[in-house]
């Protein structure tokens, strides 16, 4: 699925419980509205079509306005969005006027003329302030659970990382202390093997690291990135190479820390692990206006004809990624094939 057809689908799905609110306040007033005429003149047979013509027609009218106010702008302020009624207020009206009465002349029903048609434009205009004011507190509620429920995401997300990050703490100076030991008692012959000892010791002190603050310079993300790489090549040997590409200006920057490898171990278990040739593992991170862009992908076997968003939903390190820049920054991970082979997992974090 497209960005587009993803955006698309998100417009245009309207809640059931929504739905059935937008059509609840039509019907209440058509009905009232038509009781009303009827008690007061006694002629069931003049509005049995007029009065539901008229309100249908106002409830189609009103529907680009309902999508322009809770799909199109619907991160505006209530305040814009007030000054904004203004305008399309009167904008309404003529639409459903011109509408109502052609309609009327075409059936042959009967409309408000002279000066009794001020009542055409009082009534559409007392139900676009009622409708609205329904709706926007309906709006208004709807977010505000969401943001309880959101809250209450995050802090069972902190609660879960303390519990993390208490377990990783048990006693990591020992873990420290047993490479230090090892590393010392490995030959001299064997520099290769003591790098690489040092180099695991750094991994799990940059988790540690990562498990007590919020965020990191990309410079030190990409100095564990560099460290984890070259313990998998030491693993794979020619079987894997990797590129990382950063901008220097943006070394300093902070981003939250252990979002990239994730990725790159994901890359190298689905990706260059399964493939007898093995592959390659780019690592993109680059400025984009006020964002920083982040790009991992691999020339593995890819996802052959699986559909690219239904990885995310499948393995720990992806969708956990996935889930974490969601709740953050209200935008995951972008998915796509990698030409000729392989998978592109792209995101991006504001400076």
């Amino acid at each position: 699925m497209t960005n587009a057809q993803y955006l698309d689908r998100r417009v245009w799905n309207i809640p059931l419980r929504e739905l059935l609110l937008f059509i609840g306040i039509y019907f209440f007033f058509a009905l009232t509205y038509f009781i009303t005429l009827v008690v007061n003149s006694g002629a069931l047979y003049f509005y049995y079509l007029s009065v539901p013509l008229d309100y249908l027609l106002k409830f189609l009218s009103i529907i680009p306005f309902w999508w322009l106010y809770f799909r199109k702008l619907k991160d505006w302020t209530f305040s814009r969005k007030l000054m904004l009624h203004l305008v399309t207020l009167p904008i309404y009206v003529f639409l459903w006027i011109n509408l109502y009465y052609a309609s009327c002349e075409l059936l042959g029903l009967n409309h408000l003329r002279g000066v009794g048609r001020v009542w055409d434009l009082y009534i559409p205009s007392l139900l676009y302030f009622i409708q609205f004011g329904i709706l926007h507190v309906y709006d208004y509620y709807k977010k505000l659970q969401k943001e309880r429920e959101h809250a209450a995401e995050l802090r069972q997300i902190a609660l879960q990382s303390e519990l993390s990050a208490l377990k990783a703490q048990i006693n990591p100076h020992f873990l420290y202390n047993v490479f230090n030991t090892i590393s010392a008692s490995v030959p001299a012959a064997q520099e290769e093997t003591r790098i690489m000892i040092a180099q695991l010791s750094d991994l799990f002190r940059y988790q540690l690291k990562a498990s007590k603050v919020e965020r990191v310079t990309i410079a030190e993300e990409i100095d564990f990135i560099k460290k984890y790489l070259d313990l998998e090549k030491a693993r794979f040997g020619e079987r894997m190479l990797y590129e990382i590409e950063v901008s220097p200006e943006i070394l300093q920057e902070r981003i939250p820390p252990l979002l990239i490898q994730p990725l790159i171990e994901n890359a190298i278990k689905h990706g260059i692990a399964p493939s007898v040739a093995g592959g390659k593992i780019w690592v993109h991170i680059h400025q984009a206006g006020e964002k920083v862009e982040i790009i991992v992908k691999d020339s593995g076997k890819g996802i052959q004809n699986h559909n690219v968003n239904d990885l995310l939903d499948q393995g720990v390190g992806l969708s956990n990624t996935h889930r974490r820049l969601l709740r953050r920054y209200g935008q995951g991970v972008h998915l796509e094939k990698n030409l000729p082979s392989g998978l592109s997992v792209q995101f991006s974090i504001p400076l």
